[in-house]
């Protein structure tokens, strides 16, 4: 094999859980092997490899210091437990595919060509999603993101020190790697299926991203008492399971009244014997909308804004789907997409660093709903539904990203390149409920694009991912005619779009 499909294949069997999915965890021995491959495939195409102080790495072509701010695209390689082959991967795989496609080409960049690996996107060992963009960006602080305890109550910072190589006293926000990016755009296999529904007149293997949804996480500790399970009479037990029963079908109820997506899918129960009532039961609940009240409504109750007729992630936030004509048509020159970029020194030297918006992250090592989980003390409550949503719940607000909305101008461009195959149609440009470091740049001032590849079955975090081969060379065509655009495109601010080379047009 060869492309896109050898590099994935090259690293088919690292992680692979019984299940056929992947356990593909941050900084773990499955993790660290992935990353070694990345400096491998970088070093083999003569690539200069760098680690920020977050421990991102990156692969330049050319040097961003001198020639820069560049043009980078990649994604991230650790996976949720039992997750599939292709989210993260395909982007990181496509990105090397695409530079073989350039060079092959003999496209002659004007800027540099970055490919990065982002750490621990997932967040699957220490709960917090786009953890390796979050500090690159100085999103979360790093003295919050040091002290996130894994399952087996290792900090960030002890796994980074004794097994990374990441200097912890320089760990976090770095400004000087993130002026090395002018434009970002990432890969990813569609979590969905929307393409994989469009009718054949529309058909397209590739989508180009308008919108993330806002989405958060909290975490609900249910206080009960430990006791033996044969010598304990019901009517004697404190048992925080039934609550637990409770909250899941009150996130579900709030979900709905809402018009949200809300999931309870890990748990925590200590001393999590089968013969012993348990102590303690901790939850953690995610939930998102195509709108910030949509979400908030899940906790609060109400309904959130009317949703759209697109219940499949097409619709950006404020309730209706996009299209390309929500975006300028104006094609901007990489002069224009570039030149809102702060240089290093200035981003070293300004005042209030870079402006990030800052996410609320609550105190994730706190049991601060011990003795209680439902407001005031109460067991498990009489009644259905839950028209004030999760209020009586004690929640901790672990994380919140708020609704990214991609650079509009740059998404209409793509969706002119990427186009569809034999129509004279742009791409299409749909929004996703799923969370990416695309959308931690784009929230720091990136310009930042996405790319979606049709997924035939929708299904995402799971070994039934799935995106077929024909269509992953398609995202990595795609990839390749965004990147010589951006790469070659002349200089100077009336500058227009240069057309992509011989060999790297798009998928019409």
């Amino acid at each position: 094999m060869t492309g896109v499909d050898g590099l994935l294949a090259a690293i088919a069997d690292v992680g692979r859980a019984p299940s056929g999915g992947y356990e593909r965890f941050a900084w773990t021995g499955h993790d660290l092997a992935l990353r070694e491959w990345f400096a491998a495939e970088a070093a083999a195409r003569g690539l200069a490899v760098t680690v920020d102080r977050a421990g991102n790495q990156w692969a330049w072509w050319g040097d961003p210091d001198a020639d820069g701010p560049g043009v980078v695209t990649g994604s991230h390689l650790d996976s949720v437990p039992g997750g599939g082959a292709f989210d993260g991967p395909l982007g990181v795989a496509g990105a090397f595919a695409a530079l073989d496609a350039l060079r092959a080409s003999g496209v002659m960049p004007l800027r540099p060509l970055g490919i990065v690996n982002f750490s621990d996107e997932e967040g699957a060992r220490f709960g917090l999603a786009c953890l390796g963009s979050r500090a690159l960006t100085g999103t979360v602080p790093a003295e919050r993101l040091l002290g996130l305890r894994d399952g087996a109550g290792d900090t960030l910072a002890d796994v980074l020190g004794r097994d990374a190589g990441v200097r912890i006293d320089r760990y976090g926000h770095d400004p000087e790697a993130l002026a090395r990016v002018g434009v970002f755009v990432e890969l990813h296999v569609e979590q969905g299926r929307y393409l994989a529904d469009l009718v054949s007149d529309e058909a397209a293997p590739v989508a180009v991203g308008a919108a993330i949804w806002p989405h958060g996480r909290w975490r609900v500790d249910l206080a009960g008492e430990a006791n033996h399970a044969g010598t304990t009479p019901l009517a004697h037990r404190h048992d925080p399971m039934l609550d637990l029963a409770r909250l899941i079908t009150d996130v579900r109820a709030a979900a709905e009244q809402a018009g949200a997506l809300a999931t309870l899918a890990k748990v925590e129960v200590e001393p999590n014997g089968v013969n012993a009532i348990p102590s303690r039961v901790r939850a953690w609940i995610d939930a998102r909308g195509e709108t910030e009240a949509a979400v908030r409504a899940v906790l609060t109750g109400g309904s959130g804004p009317a949703p759209s007729s697109t219940a499949d992630f097409r619709s950006v936030p404020g309730g209706r789907a996009p299209s390309t004509a929500d975006f300028s048509t104006r094609r901007p020159s990489t002069a224009d997409i570039l030149s809102d970029r702060p240089s290093t020194a200035d981003l070293l030297t300004a005042s209030g660093g870079l402006g990030v918006t800052k996410s609320a992250v609550g105190d994730g090592g706190t049991n601060s709903a011990v003795g209680g989980g439902v407001a005031g003390g109460d067991s498990v409550l009489a009644g259905g539904g839950a028209p004030d949503g999760l209020r009586r719940w004690e929640l901790v607000e672990e994380s919140w990203t708020p609704a990214t909305v991609f650079d509009p101008v740059l998404a209409a461009r793509l969706a002119d390149l990427v186009g569809r195959p034999g129509s004279d149609l742009p791409a299409p440009v749909i929004g996703t409920g799923a969370g990416h470091d695309a959308g931690i740049l784009a929230a720091a001032g990136v310009p930042t694009a996405m790319l979606f590849v049709r997924n035939p079955t929708g299904v995402s975090h799971s070994p039934a991912e799935h995106a077929d081969p024909d269509d992953c060379a398609a995202g990595v065509q795609a990839l390749t005619a965004v990147l010589a655009d951006l790469l070659t495109a002349p200089t100077g601010p009336a500058a227009s779009a240069a057309p992509a080379p011989p060999g790297v047009g798009g998928a019409r």
